[in-house]
């Protein structure tokens, strides 16, 4: 597994100052605990998906708007495969000190958008996988390797050019399959509750 940080606490940070909401406040509202807000803002963990997805959520922002820096109306195009820096994400909400997800956005900086697209790369371990959910609803094409995902009581195995799509409020979990390397394409949506104000 990769020792990784990323910036996403400082934006979750700042935005929550702007809604004037402290951390206790986003701990209650979000139902996460205070201690993985606060290493989360501080950098010091390395978040699942779940409760980020909760974290925008109580924050009334989408997800996509901790990835963002410079925003624009017009397309967002990425070719010959070269995408920005990776988002690193841990693959299980207790474990939070190294990354198993390296997520690059295909859609950072689109102002309007509606949908988070994303390239994965998955490093997974072997091992028993807590599931978890949120809101919304996964896409998940794969490009490379297998996958295994945990989705309620059933289990499914997906190789290359095999897809699903699923609604991501059951609880679920994606690993790779037999600890090896692989790449996917996701895009990933979760209704926003209020519109946002802050990018």
């Amino acid at each position: 597994m990769k020792e990784k940080t990323n910036n996403i606490g400082a934006k979750i940070k700042e935005i929550r100052k702007l809604k004037n909401m402290t951390i206790e406040e986003l701990s209650n509202k979000s139902d996460l605990g205070l201690d993985l807000i606060r290493n989360i803002e501080n950098g010091e963990s390395i978040p699942s998906l779940s409760p980020l997805t909760k974290i925008s959520k109580t924050l009334g922002v989408r997800l996509g708007t901790f990835l963002d820096d410079d925003l624009q109306n017009g397309p967002i195009v990425s070719k010959d495969g070269v995408f920005k820096e990776a988002v690193h994400f841990s693959g299980e909400e207790g474990k939070t000190t190294s990354s198993a997800l390296d997520f690059y956005s295909l859609g950072s900086g689109k102002s309007d958008r509606n949908m988070e697209p994303f390239v994965i790369d998955v490093y997974t371990e072997k091992g028993d996988f807590e599931l978890s959910s949120h809101e919304g609803e996964e896409f998940i094409f794969v490009l490379e390797g297998s996958i295994e995902i945990k989705y309620g009581k059933d289990t499914y195995i997906l190789d290359e050019k095999d897809s699903i799509y699923y609604d991501s409020v059951v609880p679920h979990h994606l690993h790779s399959y037999n600890g090896r390397k692989s790449k996917i394409l996701a895009v990933l949506y979760s209704p926003l509750v209020e519109q946002e104000n802050f990018n």
